[in-house]
């Protein structure tokens, strides 16, 4: 099979939250699958639509004493379906990278 993505993916586990669906906040959680400079895969406790905005948080760790780095991200909504078996209900979520922004939360 030839590999017909644009941009590398990373294999990545990363906490992730999302804060925003369309207009309307909310606080879904996650965890990254993989990344890549134009999107993300990522598992979240919560269903949502194809073609619907988001606004997600991934949690990147710097090690050592530092507080951790958010990735703050806005993207769409590509495909959807039902993640790995777990104990509880996961939904696996492919998203869009259209715009982001490195920040560190306030103490």
């Amino acid at each position: 099979m030839v590999e017909q993505r644009k941009t590398k993916r990373f294999q990545i586990k990363l906490p992730l939250r999302v804060v925003r669906r369309g207009s309307v906040r909310c606080l879904g959680r996650g965890e990254t699958r993989n990344l890549s400079a134009r999107g993300v895969l990522f598992v979240s406790d919560s269903p949502m639509e194809v073609g619907e905005r988001i606004e997600y948080v991934i949690s990147w760790p710097t090690g050592g004493e530092n507080q951790p780095v958010e990735l703050c991200c806005l993207g769409r909504v590509l495909r959807t379906g039902n993640a790995e078996q777990s104990s509880e209900p996961l939904f696996a979520v492919a998203a869009s990278l259209e715009r982001y922004e490195f920040l560190r939360p306030r103490s």
